[in-house]
Order: C-alpha cells, then structure tokens, then sequence
C-alpha cells in the first residue's frame, strides 16, 4: 500500500522564501519514496511524502518549524492510493 502524508504550514508574512530554505533542510530519519515540495501564495509551503506502509504504520514526519517562523499550527493530512 501506497500512503501519502502531507505537512503544509503557513508563514509569517514575507517569510515564505526563509521557510522553504527551513523545510528543504530538513532530513527525516527514513526515506520516502518519493518526496515532493510546494509553495503557494500568502506564503505557504506544502510537502508530501509518499511511503510504502501500511495507513496506520508508524511513519517520520516533519517537525514543527520554529514558532518565530510560522503564522499558524502545521496542518498534516494522511492519505492512502486508490486504483482505478
């Protein structure tokens, strides 16, 4: 099975460049299949890492960034592949 997590934070206005660099620094304990990072306007950052897990497996995610550095909690979605 194929599962999907996915971290997405917002910065604090005009810091989304400084936690794009933050977010591609980071290196989880293990490595995903496949791991993939995006932006969006109003300064978000979204990353999705794909694991071959089972849905409730025990899997690394990404920390909280700094306080200072985000203008809201992390949001953390997990999601499992479908066929067809």
């Amino acid at each position: 099975m194929t599962v999907a997590l996915m971290w997405e934070a917002r910065a604090v206005e005009g810091r989304g460049e400084e936690l794009l660099a933050w977010v591609r620094g980071q290196d989880l304990p293990a490595r995903p299949l496949r791991r993939e990072v995006l932006r969006a306007p109003g300064d978000r950052v979204l990353v999705i890492t794909w694991w071959d897990a089972a849905y409730e497996a025990e899997l690394p995610e990404f920390p909280e960034p700094a306080g200072e550095l985000v203008a809201r909690a992390v949001h953390r979605w997990r999601f499992e592949a479908v066929e067809g």
